[in-house]
């Protein structure tokens, strides 16, 4: 189910800072008008720590309402607090997400065994498929791949998305786990070599932007069309990295922004790019035909 390209879809708000569900509707729309594999609300990409509860089940509900019986939805439910996580993932699981992706806790550094301690009470608590969500550059504390193996014990955990950097330590993973566990791509940039490794996939933040070409990138690749993958990675690899220019989601948003899909708006303690980032952001955009693009299919 969550195999393919997912996009860790961005949340949009209005420039009262409200949230914006027409332009969440249409962003939805356009990713699986693209052809994209399944969706991510409410990860960290579409700045969860800053919605309240009754906006974060209601992203997950608009996104639901629209990819109904199209694209799988993978909802984000992850933190600090283990019962809130718990009491959050049964929520989502009564809205009818069709799986979890849940982040490591962050700041406590929880110890190796209370990271087993931590996912294996989420995935008791509810029947949804988990993915884990492994990124130590961002919560200071890493699934270590005998962690990642004893998780995968567990019946509905079902993969992880990797994004620790670590080519080695993806491979190590993918080497000890059960082969219907997933192993996905947290780094757009790290995407083929990870599936060179025997990885399934990606969860992508550079699919905002570029949805079909994310998705045929890693279609070619998983089907073992390296030569065309390679050509898409080397292609889109400047938009990959300029998403990085700054802390993530600021500069997708901004690109978003410049591309007419949405409000440039970011919720504290996230603010707009530095002037110098926001031309590095729109000369890609416009190197790529970006810009063009879109302005061409709304006169369509």
């Amino acid at each position: 189910m969550f195999t393919g390209t997912g996009t860790a879809l961005v949340t949009p708000f209005r420039t009262d800072g409200s949230l914006d569900e027409a332009a969440l509707r249409s962003l939805v729309k356009r990713q699986i008008d693209a052809g994209i594999n399944f969706l991510v609300p409410c990860g960290t990409t579409g700045e969860s720590p800053t919605l309240t509860h009754a906006e974060h089940l209601r992203v997950v509900e608009l996104t639901l309402e629209i990819a109904k019986g199209k694209v799988p939805v993978l909802a984000g439910a992850g933190g600090y607090n283990t019962a809130e996580v718990i009491s959050l993932a049964k929520e989502l699981q009564q809205l009818g997400a069709d799986g979890i992706l849940s982040v490591t806790p962050y700041y406590n550094k929880p110890t190796q065994e209370g990271l087993f301690q931590h996912f294996k009470a989420i995935a008791s608590a509810v029947n949804l498929p988990i993915i884990l969500y492994s990124v130590q550059g961002r919560t200071g504390v890493n699934i270590e791949p005998a962690t990642v193996l004893r998780l995968s014990q567990i019946e509905n955990i079902v993969g992880i998305k990797e994004a620790s950097g670590n080519i080695s330590q993806m491979g190590a993973i993918i080497n000890l786990v059960p082969r219907d566990f997933l192993v996905l791509s947290g780094d757009d940039s790290l995407t083929l070599p990870l599936i060179s490794l025997g990885g399934r996939g990606l969860i992508s933040v550079a699919s905002n932007e570029i949805p079909a070409e994310m998705t045929r990138l890693v279609q070619s690749a998983v089907s073992g069309d390296f030569a065309e993958a390679r050509r898409l990675h080397f292609k889109y690899l400047s938009l990959m990295d300029i998403n990085f220019v700054e802390s993530n989601p600021i500069p997708v948003k901004a690109a978003l922004a410049e591309m007419g899909l949405l409000q440039p708006v970011w919720r504290l303690p996230l603010v707009p790019p530095k002037p110098e980032s926001l031309a590095r952001i729109r000369a890609i955009l416009e190197s790529l035909n970006l810009l063009e693009r879109v302005h061409v299919a709304r006169s369509n």
